[in-house]
């Protein structure tokens, strides 16, 4: 190709991967379901959109380095301090009971259906195993089931993906290579790449602590950092075994999350955008290289395949995996209805399927289309109906409010038991080690250790995090985290207002409005709730009593409003509730400080990340 055609190629992968996520976020459905019909689209239209042609041999190493990067993001968001008793036992059943099942059930379905040798439906097979959090992930946000649930399925589609694309690999190798070794060479084989990919994972874990921890690296470094140890040991292991990288890119995000000596270290956006990028540019890439030709015949016999794998594959493995641990029946049969295909599914079968042709493997050729068929299809079905299948399972959250409160002043842990005792699940974070002591012997649940991190983004998501309220009595770091968060989508950002005027302070964001009423500043609310004034919850009414202050409107069926500055003619305070009127529901009360009450100095002030 031309370095003309090469320049409008790259530049239309990058459009299309970037505008099809922008329209999947307006049309609220998982990207990819925008993404593969694009890149397929493209793919036929132009001479260019073929990323085979336009990288050559360099093209699979290079598939394999992305999804390397997706899949440590993904480990980023899995903290092995949460998985433990049932739900641990369930992900071990679901990784090891579905590879040992659905591989089998899958290939000795495809190969009558698609007309393709034992070999062919082997390697098929085994790519299907596969599910993937970068498909799990916005469909369960989505639906938003119940917690135990969503950890269980976000870690089954990560692990999976790693034991997935190492048996693809290993299946592959067999085909070409050693179709004379029988099934104990197979086991030791995948036991080796399963050693490769660990002992990867630990010089790469032992490195980002050296260069992380020890070095402290600054923001940008930081972030640089872990992408270029994710790459180089995932290229490294890759060498020396295929896929063996996935593993260790899984053990590195896992190690990163859950380990204490990390607690600092944190997942910048600027990866999280990088990855986001590298997400829908290979599903654009790998889309363009399937042909309408190829899909044809396939179409069908692809579309009997997967009723097998929905109706038949999936029940049996989440019945299995579910058995004899405390889940709910509807958790159980959510579990079986719930398996869409994703990256690492497309990536392995772009990578495996034209070598495999020209080695002479009968069908081997319907590999890609097959498996982008089956992509299309699980994704679109699940993604379309598990959310109401959730809600006649009685497997989905309750749509009330969680709020996320930034602070670990004493009146801040107060409001979050009082916000708890309403029926409201609350999140708090602070920066000191003693103030995140003091929330965990409050009984509330402190937030994780990165503030952007579980405000933001997919931590917020993963969280279940509506609404941050910034409650600090450092103005400054209010106002700057409220500006780091104001283009978060989904959720609103609240801030105290200054005690003084910030000279270069950032407005609040538009709609938000700064919180509570005049004067109800963070050393104000301090003060006064050490002098001995009470946070409280009574049912709303239209007259606050005198002398209170209103907070918070808990509205029927758990909706979170905040009391925001403006005039008002309720009580002595100067909030207003944006909510208007009663409306039944809990009001969040301020009370006076006690008329005997001695009011001690207020205490200093800092900034929440010291000590």
């Amino acid at each position: 190709m031309t370095s003309q055609q090469i320049f409008v190629g790259v530049g239309l992968i990058v459009v299309l991967a970037v505008g099809g996520q922008v329209l999947a976020s307006r049309l609220r459905i998982p990207a990819i379901i925008v993404l593969l019909p694009l890149g397929f689209a493209a793919g036929a239209i132009t001479d260019t959109v073929h990323p085979d042609q336009l990288l050559g041999d360099a093209f699979p190493p290079l598939v394999s380095l992305a999804v390397a990067v997706i899949l440590y993001d993904a480990g980023l968001g899995l903290d092995l301090r949460r998985l433990s008793g049932d739900t641990r036992r369930v992900v071990h059943r679901l990784v090891w009971i579905g590879a040992l099942l659905t591989a089998p059930i899958a290939a000795f379905a495809a190969a009558p259906l698609l007309g393709i040798s034992a070999q062919a439906a082997a390697m098929l097979g085994t790519i299907l195993v596969v599910s993937g959090p970068t498909v799990v992930g916005p469909v369960l946000n989505f639906v938003r089931p119940e917690e135990r649930l969503q950890r269980i399925l976000l870690w089954e589609g990560s692990l999976i993906d790693a034991v997935g694309g190492i048996a693809g690999a290993l299946v592959f190798h067999a085909l070409v290579n050693d179709r004379k070794h029988g099934l104990g060479h197979g086991i030791l084989q995948f036991l080796g790449s399963v050693g490769i990919g660990l002992l990867g994972g630990a010089v790469g874990v032992g490195l980002l602590w050296w260069l992380l921890v020890r070095m402290r690296l600054g923001e940008i470094l930081g972030t640089t950092v872990q992408l270029a140890a994710v790459i180089g040991i995932a290229a490294g292991c890759d060498a020396i075994r295929d896929d063996t990288g996935l593993i260790a890119a899984i053990v590195m995000g896992v190690a990163v999350a859950t380990l204490p000596a990390f607690e600092l270290t944190l997942r910048r956006p600027f990866f999280e955008s990088l990855v986001s990028l590298t997400v829908g540019v290979l599903f654009i890439s790998i889309s363009a290289t399937v042909t309408w030709a190829s899909l044809r015949p396939v179409l069908l016999p692809a579309l009997g395949l997967v009723a097998v794998l929905v109706l038949a594959a999936r029940p049996l493995v989440a019945a299995l995996s579910s058995f004899g641990t405390g889940l709910s029946p509807g958790e159980r049969a959510f579990l079986g209805w719930m398996a869409p295909r994703g990256i690492v599914a497309a990536s392995t079968a772009a990578t495996f399927s034209a070598p495999l042709a020209a080695a002479g493997i009968g069908g081997a050729s319907r590999i890609l289309p097959a498996t982008f068929l089956v992509i299309v299809a699980t994704v679109t079905l699940y993604g379309l109906t598990a959310a109401p299948v959730a809600r006649r399972l009685g497997v989905v959250r309750p749509a009330r409010s969680r709020p996320l409160l930034v602070g670990g002043d004493p009146w801040v842990l107060e409001l979050g038991r009082v916000l708890r005792s309403a029926g409201l699940d609350t999140l708090v974070w602070a920066g000191r080690t003693a103030e995140r002591e003091r929330i965990a012997a409050a009984g509330l649940e402190p937030a994780g250790s990165d503030l952007l991190d579980c405000a933001s983004g997919e931590g917020a998501e993963r969280e279940s995090v509506t609404a941050v309220y910034l409650l600090t009595a450092d103005d400054d770091f209010n106002a700057l985290v409220s500006v780091l968060l104001q283009d978060d989508e989904g959720r609103t950002v609240h801030r105290l207002a200054p005690a003084e005027p910030l000279e270069h302070g950032a407005p609040p964001r538009p709609g938000a409005g700064l919180l509570f009423g005049a004067g109800l500043t963070g050393p104000a609310l301090a003060e006064r709730f050490h002098g001995g004034a009470a946070i409280s919850a009574r049912p709303a009414a239209d007259q606050l009593p005198p002398g209170h202050d209103l907070l918070f409107t808990v509205r029927p069926g758990g909706r979170l409003t905040p009391a925001t500055a403006g005039p008002t003619t309720h009580g002595t305070g100067a909030a207003r509730d944006p909510g208007g009127g009663s409306g039944g529901g809990t009001q969040i009360l301020l009370g006076p400080v006690p008329a005997v009450a001695r009011l001690p100095e207020t205490p200093g002030r800092g900034s929440p990340l010291d000590g």
